[in-house]
């Protein structure tokens, strides 16, 4: 099973609520911090709003 681990690279200040929402979502909500969520099109679809905020890593797991 494919997983994403994603770690938020800058901060949500000056940011609108929907940045703001969708970061919280992802698990995150500092600079440096990570998550390992599933990789499926809702996590894809939340990455890609705060892609500019996030760096995003594949893995393979053997789930």
């Amino acid at each position: 099973m494919k997983k994403v681990k994603v770690t938020q690279i800058k901060s949500i200040i000056k940011t609108n609520k929907r940045q703001k929402r969708t970061i919280e979502a992802l698990g995150l909500g500092r600079p440096n911090y990570w998550n390992i969520l599933p990789d499926n099109p809702q996590t894809r679809g939340m990455i890609r709003v705060v892609h500019h905020l996030v760096k995003v890593e594949e893995i393979e797991t053997k789930d």
